[in-house]
């Protein structure tokens, strides 16, 4: 009949859990912080100076620091640890089980899977993918994600394979497939990514704030 709601459809409040907020927060009313993942699941926590827009989710036991922000529809999701200066740009998701650190810029529509380390001063440009599963759904191994060191920018629509390493201050150019560690002060372009010395452009590291 027209008009009228089958129970199974009704909508109900997701149950959230604490969200402790520190000075000035400023949070989106369609925004959901401390989303309730596990019956144990513990609270929220996000520094001073918070930014959380709309449609973005951050589940219970995420922790980050001062100056967080997000774009729109940002997920974030458990047992994330996130440092200060941190932007988590719109639709990005933090998959669970990620250590981010302090002045890091995760642009528009970035993917971090669980078990991976992004140093400080990281800048990750639109549609990057990081992955964690080396043989998707083939093999049952143990995940493990990227390591970006301090200072490594990685391009947009970029590729990163599970388990490398980026070491300090490289750079992965956009579109480029990472199959394999970079050493530190590197360029990785192209598909397999070769590298090749980091050209003077490029030296002197991030300026994240």
């Amino acid at each position: 009949m027209s008009g009228t709601t089958e129970p199974n459809s009704i909508q109900r409040e997701p149950d959230r859990v604490e969200a402790r907020f520190g000075r000035d927060p400023s949070v989106d009313p369609t925004a959901l912080v401390g989303y309730r993942y596990a019956s144990d699941a513990g609270p929220t926590v996000v520094g001073d100076d918070a930014r959380v827009r709309a449609n973005s989710i951050l589940y219970g036991d995420v922790r980050a620091g001062d100056g967080f922000t997000t774009g729109h529809g940002a997920l974030v999701r458990e047992d994330t640890e996130i440092g200060d200066a941190v932007l988590v740009g719109t639709d990005t998701v933090l998959d669970g089980t990620v250590e981010v650190g302090s002045q890091v810029s995760l642009q528009s529509q970035v993917y971090v899977p669980p078990e991976t380390t992004i140093g400080d001063k990281v800048f990750v440009g639109p549609s990057a993918t990081l992955t964690n599963d080396p043989y998707p759904t083939r093999q049952d191994v143990e995940l493990s994600g990227p390591t970006l060191e301090r200072g490594v920018s990685v391009g947009a629509n970029a590729t990163l394979l599970p388990g490398v390493t980026v070491g300090e201050r490289s750079f992965v150019a956009a579109g480029a497939v990472v199959t394999r560690d970079v050493p530190p002060d590197t360029l990785a372009v192209g598909v397999p990514a070769e590298h090749r010395p980091l050209p003077p452009a490029l030296e002197g590291g991030n300026a994240v704030r």
